[in-house]
């Protein structure tokens, strides 16, 4: 297994990001730095990463269904509550794909896998992200063009894939960007708050009966379709 391919295993990142720190003389092989993309670590190599040993452990992709008032994140300086904290402590060493802010719920993706990541998250690869988003108000319609040309948000057009309604105040919306609280933003760029927000979907992956709070791996279906990217 070539360097990149083991970091990546051992849940150190995606292959890319491997492949960035051993160019930066970061990961060490038996104590000495190695900058060597063809070296192949044996099962008796000890490998470091920034003075940290690595191991490989066996890919494991699970998905949770993040309640609302828990962040995306493994340490919070305020002392939130974090989507690790819903986690048995043998997860440690996964890191999520993507995050939901904190009082947005719905589908999580949590993974040890660098390529699983790297397949979800890459901009090439324009996964969808399905939304259920309840507002404070009936929706008017005619404001669903504004949303689909986009809306500037930090310098960037924020554009919403799809739309459609669902009740007066409850639709579905779909995203192929990843801009910082991008659906609660541009509603209320056009006059709306966003009062419940649920990621209902990623990619082929449905969030379900997933109750809050609750998690389960990925069947190995699933796992080939995200690799079928």
């Amino acid at each position: 297994m070539r360097l990149n391919r083991f970091l990546a295993a051992a849940g150190v990142g995606s292959r890319r990001h491997c492949d960035e720190l051993i160019a930066s003389g970061r990961v060490a092989i038996n104590g000495e730095t190695c900058t060597d993309f063809s070296a192949q670590p044996g099962g008796r190599d000890h490998v470091k990463v920034n003075g940290k040993l690595v191991h490989v452990v066996p890919p494991l992709t699970i998905m949770l269904h993040k309640p609302a008032g828990f962040v995306s994140t493994r340490k919070d300086p305020h002392v939130r509550d974090t989507v690790f904290d819903l986690l048995p402590a043998k997860f440690s060493r996964l890191f999520n794909v993507g995050r939901l802010d904190a009082q947005t719920e719905g589908l999580l993706l949590l993974t040890n896998d660098g390529d699983v990541a790297q397949s979800l998250t890459h901009p090439r690869y324009k996964i969808e992200k399905e939304y259920e988003v309840t507002l404070d108000r009936p929706w008017d319609p005619e404001l669903a063009s504004k949303l689909l040309r986009g809306i500037f948000l930090d310098g960037d057009r924020a554009k919403i894939a799809r739309l459609h309604s669902v009740s007066r105040v409850r639709l579905r919306v779909v995203l192929r960007q990843g801009i910082n609280r991008q659906i609660r933003r541009m509603f209320e760029a056009v006059g709306y708050h966003v009062k419940h927000l649920i990621r209902v979907r990623i990619g082929n992956l449905r969030l379900g009966d997933l109750p809050r709070g609750h998690w389960r791996a990925l069947t190995e279906r699933e796992l080939e379709s995200l690799e079928s990217r």
